[in-house]
């Protein structure tokens, strides 16, 4: 097997800016490749970042199209729309993300070996995009755990104990090798009508061995995986093996402005008033500034701070046929004043709520909210 190649795909966001950061200062040995799937649609930050990104590395992030592209004068969103005949993607039909996300992607790959750095972080219980192509392997630097999900059912599998217990015993002796030896003798079950269960159990049996030792694991897994036909089963070793760190909201933040790369300017809360009270919105994500995945809130922040934009987004709507980028409702009746000081007053009382039980930051009531956006964009 070929030696995999080290690719970052960069969103536009915060999480995936920093990452590719954090990779390039921490691993220069590792020989990066930065890409962008640019659906035509993003805002004005979004291109600065990247900018500020090739400065700073001192390479270029490659901008990804499929074939189809290069001869048309549309942006990649529209020349797409057209082909759907107006039918706009939702949470059940995410066309954009398949065919200006992943297609390109997958194609840029070209099937060869590659390992695949995603941006969550440790304070995030999510997991990324998984390619259901062998050739790809996905990375989580920011974690506890690197690795994905795939790798942890392989590793954990009943049917493979006495082989992952023989790795261990290369790193743990005596007493940890004994709790190790417990791990692993819990019960488990693969059965597809328990899968709450298994992934219960595979997380149990995760934070305990890593509690054991987080460059032990690590080691135990990559062993594991030279057993497989993983991209980084060819590999001698693996930089990022012995990394203990653990990087969240705040360290993201500091790490872009740190280094002068700077934080996209929609993360910055604005302050609004409706009826003597005081709320604050901003944007939570990058991706299309039409995504579907926005709250309300975010929607009035876009027609509020970008008209423009809100206007264009309206463009693609077809109230008559139900194709709107809010269910049940027009962008044009979220915008009537009476519409906007309901929707302004429910996010006050919402972010109220959220800030006496967990984080006081305006991004994490944002987000929290937001679980099952499009990790492809949103990194």
């Amino acid at each position: 097997m070929n030696k995999p190649r080290h690719i970052l795909g960069i969103s536009g966001g915060k999480d995936s800016a920093a990452l590719a950061i954090y990779l390039n200062d921490k691993y220069p040995t590792l020989n990066f490749e930065y890409y962008f799937c640019d659906t035509g649609k993003e805002l004005d930050e979004t291109y600065e970042l990247i900018a500020n990104l090739e400065n700073y590395l001192g390479k270029k992030v490659l901008k990804l199209e499929n074939e189809e592209l290069k001869s048309s004068k549309d942006a990649p969103f529209d020349y797409y729309f057209k082909s759907f005949r107006g039918y706009l993607p939702s949470p059940q039909a995410r066309w954009c993300t398949a065919l200006m996300k992943l297609k390109p992607f997958e194609k840029f790959v070209n099937g060869e070996p590659t390992v695949s750095y995603v941006g969550i972080r440790g304070d995030e219980e999510r997991e990324g995009y998984i390619s259901r192509e062998s050739n790809i392997q996905s990375i989580f630097p920011f974690r506890r755990n690197i690795w994905s999900n795939d790798v942890l059912t392989k590793f954990f599998n009943p049917n493979n104990q006495e082989q992952v217990l023989s790795f261990f015993n290369s790193y743990h002796k005596g007493n940890k090798f004994d709790k190790v030896l417990d791990i692993l003798n819990e019960p488990i079950t693969f059965d597809l009508n328990y899968k709450a269960e298994t992934a219960k159990a595979i997380k149990l049996k995760l934070n305990t061995s890593l509690d054991l030792g987080i460059p032990e694991f690590n080691r135990a897994v990559f062993d594991f995986l030279k057993t497989t036909n993983y991209p980084l089963a060819s590999q001698v070793d693996f930089e990022l093996l012995d990394n203990e760190d653990v990087l969240v909201r705040d360290d993201i933040f500091k790490i872009l402005r740190e280094t002068g790369i700077g934080v996209p300017k929609y993360y910055e809360k604005i302050e609004f008033e409706v009826d003597g009270q005081k709320g604050e919105y901003a944007r939570s994500r990058s991706g299309c500034f039409f995504c579907f995945f926005q709250q309300k809130i975010e929607w009035i922040w876009l027609y509020e701070q970008h008209p423009e934009l809100y206007k264009e987004a309206i463009k693609y709507e077809n109230a008559d046929e139900m194709f709107t980028w809010v269910p049940n409702e027009s962008l044009q009746e979220l915008i009537e004043p009476l519409r906007i000081k309901q929707i302004k007053l429910g996010h006050i009382q919402r972010t109220k709520k959220k800030e006496s039980k967990s984080s006081p930051y305006l991004l994490d009531i944002l987000e929290d909210t937001e679980r099952d956006g499009c990790n492809t964009c949103f990194l």
